[in-house]
């Protein structure tokens, strides 16, 4: 990946703020914030935005527990198609920006 273009700053819940680097110029800075959803609509919600994303996008999930078994699920399911960064890594809340990754040329 290049090097970032812009620099962003979010306040999280605990009021901290924290960098939220962009790599590339098209990359979505949504947050998709799933908290407040049951456990068996966070999955379907989170795979409706992947499902969704173009090439070269992200956004950033936002969850109360550590949301490694999607990673593994998003890997098993769309092999070396999405990036998977780490922003904020609890005690609280996570933060994880997930992207798809370009197609190569």
């Amino acid at each position: 990946m290049g090097t970032p273009s812009s620099t962003k700053r979010r306040r999280s819940s605990d009021g901290k703020e924290a960098c939220m680097c962009e790599q590339n110029a098209d990359l979505s800075d949504e947050e998709i914030d799933v908290r407040s959803l049951i456990p068996a609509q966070r999955h379907a919600k989170i795979f409706q935005h992947i499902d969704e994303l173009a090439f070269g996008a992200s956004f950033v999930l936002v969850n109360d527990h550590d949301p490694k078994p999607l990673y593994y699920q998003l890997e098993a399911e769309y092999p070396k198609q999405f990036s998977w960064t780490y922003l904020e890594r609890g005690p609280e809340v996570w933060r994880v920006e997930i992207g798809r990754v370009q197609k190569a040329a």
